[in-house]
């Protein structure tokens, strides 16, 4: 039995791509999705909404010059539609918004041409954008950019974001305000009277379901009756902003399926994609694949996570795709290669170079060591190395790019300073590359793990008020509400005390320094302290080395001192950093920040001494950091050889 072509009906005010498994009707030439029917169900989007509040690109855009993440939201109306391609293997459908000087401070200054594509067979269809803005054109910001789409809530109740991430969700209703209690961060309600009871007493918050762009590629939902899964599959990275270690949101109440391509969230606005006039820039977000898939020789509905898995396998293997039209979506043959190997070298670690197992490298547009992070305009590539050092970067586009690299075990960031130009076809060897993290002596002590992440603290059991039945027992216990509240039932008094080759960081270093509230429900700052002996003789002349990484920070400041809590001014301080929003947002990381302290050894003595940590800003209870990894050095030892 033949497999129907792909059939593509233009009428007045909608279009209709149908393949015999799927049909999906978008609006003209707005280029709203407005159904998907596919099993018999005549659209799985939410019917109660408006036409124009079902699938939709959107954006948020402000004026050159706007302070903040904030700015104008609007879902994205194309106003010319086109047909690119039509056959019987593939219809692709274009849906253009043009921007003119008329539309000065109305519209942002982009021309954007939404795309979308069905493919013979297949079992979804496909979307994608070209964003362009051209050099005479005003400056703007653009903190957010993505694909919504709002399914059925009498269908779709069971939620996936990863295999130990799925549950049956509440009802969108049970977050009106007759049925639930707002909480201190504005997206986080306390479900008190749900529509089902079994809700009743449970926070929902969609930051709860967030996740990192290296592990984000396929997320979704599960209807029972019938049983059909609705699916978004991300098969590259490439064309999302900060890199692996950047966190989006996924799906949520609604319920709700996002593609993220561009925000703020965990970051601030140091990811917010700003422009000035006289810079041209085009970029190509996606294409992302909308997977829909049913039960055929099975019975268990949740049969479909593990099916929308292997269908992701298969995306990711078939990227770049060679079917898109657009000549700005580079093939395979018009691509580049990276090859190479990564080495640590740390003298007081090992006297040979180390092998980085499943070190993270990446090539993203030129600019300074771990500017990957915060960069948005361009595209990013990234792997692991092998247990040797060994890595490969596939398919890379046309252009200059540095290669970064972070090593899980070693703190700091690496760079090459070799602009490396991509060519079509080209196949770069890096040869062998040594990464030499920050160290000046041995190590006198350590707290954490040099992983960008707080996940190894101490992070309590939750409020027993405020709980998300999936995080209970659940390795990701730091996604619980409230937490930040339990370091003031922790700590009532005073603060909290580690000693040094006694203390065990897994049960006694909070996972975040957040502030104190205090009886008069204000707040005060935190100073931690850590205590450790130098038994041997101190070097008095010497300069011992302070290491502090943070894995995120939110209008926070961390002041340094040294055998006296009153020094002022102190002997470091970061001044006021972060608006990554993590302890808000239920995340253990957000961005990156290594400071390397210079203690005189003269403020040393003998027998115990004591770090005093001191974060001053308390102005909510949501000001903080949560420490990535510290650690204290001697001086230089002169026997020391370098590999």
């Amino acid at each position: 039995m033949s497999i129907q072509g792909v059939q593509l009906y233009v009428q007045d005010d909608h279009v209709v791509m149908d393949n015999g498994i799927v049909q999906v009707t978008i609006s003209k030439p707005e280029g709203i999705v407005t159904g998907v029917s596919y099993q018999g169900i005549d659209n799985l989007l939410e019917v109660r909404n408006e036409e124009s509040n079902r699938g939709y690109w959107d954006l948020v855009w402000s004026e050159e010059g706007t302070a903040g993440t904030t700015g104008t939201s609007y879902v994205i109306k194309g106003a010319k539609f086109r047909v690119i391609v039509e056959n019987e293997e593939q219809v692709e459908i274009s849906f253009t918004r043009a921007w003119s000087s008329s539309l000065e401070g109305k519209h942002v200054p982009l021309n954007i041409d939404k795309r979308f594509i069905m493919l013979r067979g297949s079992s979804g269809f496909y979307s994608y954008a070209i964003y362009e803005h051209l050099k005479d054109w005003p400056g703007f910001n653009l903190p957010q950019t993505r694909i919504v789409f709002k399914l059925r809530k009498d269908k779709f109740r069971y939620m996936a974001v990863a295999d130990n991430r799925q549950r049956r969700m509440p009802l969108p209703e049970d977050r009106l305000p007759r049925r639930s209690r707002p909480l201190i961060v504005p997206e986080a309600v306390l479900l008190v009277h749900p529509v089902e009871p079994e809700f009743k007493g449970e926070v929902d918050d969609k930051y709860q379901y967030s996740c990192d762009n290296k592990d984000l590629y396929v997320h979704g939902w599960i209807s029972s009756d019938p049983p059909v899964g609705w699916w978004q599959i991300t098969p590259s990275n490439e064309f999302r902003s900060g890199g692996p270690m950047k966190q989006n949101l996924t799906s949520h109440v609604g319920p709700t399926n996002l593609a993220m391509f561009l925000s703020a969230h965990y970051v601030g606005e140091e990811m917010v994609l700003k422009f000035q006039r006289g810079e041209p820039w085009k970029k190509v977000f996606g294409p992302v694949f909308i997977y829909l898939n049913t039960l055929i020789d099975n019975d268990d509905p949740y049969w479909l996570w593990e099916d929308a898995k292997q269908q992701m396998l298969t995306e990711v293997q078939s990227w770049p795709y060679n079917f898109p039209a657009s000549e700005d979506f580079p093939k395979s043959e018009q691509r580049g290669f990276v090859s190479g190997r990564l080495q640590v070298s740390d003298r007081y670690v090992s006297n040979d170079y180390m092998s980085t197992n499943g070190a993270y490298v990446g090539l993203a547009p030129p600019g300074d060591v771990g500017s990957w992070q915060t960069e948005s305009k361009g595209y990013q590539f990234w792997t692991t190395t092998d247990a040797d050092g060994y890595f490969l970067i596939s398919d890379v586009s046309t252009g200059d790019y540095n290669l970064y690299a972070w090593v899980p075990g070693f703190i700091g960031n690496y760079k090459n300073n070799v602009t490396i130009t991509i060519t079509p076809g080209c196949d770069i060897d890096m040869g062998n590359l040594v990464y030499e993290p920050p160290r000046d002596g041995p190590t006198l002590w350590e707290i954490g793990i040099p992983d960008r992440t707080a996940g190894e603290f101490y992070i309590p059991d939750p409020d027993p008020q405020y709980i998300n039945k999936l995080y209970v027992n659940h390795p990701d216990r730091f996604r619980q509400y409230g937490l930040w509240e339990r370091y003031t039932d922790l700590y009532p008094n005073g603060d909290l005390v580690y000693t040094a080759g006694v203390s065990d960081y897994r049960t006694d270093w909070f996972f975040a320094q957040v502030t104190r509230k205090k009886d008069d429900d204000k707040y005060e700052g935190t100073t931690w302290q850590i205590k450790f002996n130098l038994d041997n003789s101190v070097n008095q002349s010497g300069t011992y080395k302070l290491r502090v990484a943070l894995a995120t920070a939110y209008v926070a400041e961390l002041q340094v001192r040294v055998n006296n809590p009153k020094t002022n001014p102190p002997l470091f301080t970061t001044g006021v950093i972060g608006h990554d929003n993590t302890i808000t947002r239920h995340g253990i990381h957000g961005l990156y920040r290594l400071y390397n302290i210079d203690i005189n050894g003269a403020l040393l003595m003998e027998g115990e001494n004591t770090i005093f940590l001191t974060q001053p800003m308390c102005s909510s209870a949501l000001q903080g950091l949560m420490y990535d990894y510290i650690r204290l050095e001697a001086p230089p030892s002169n026997n020391s050889t370098k590999k």
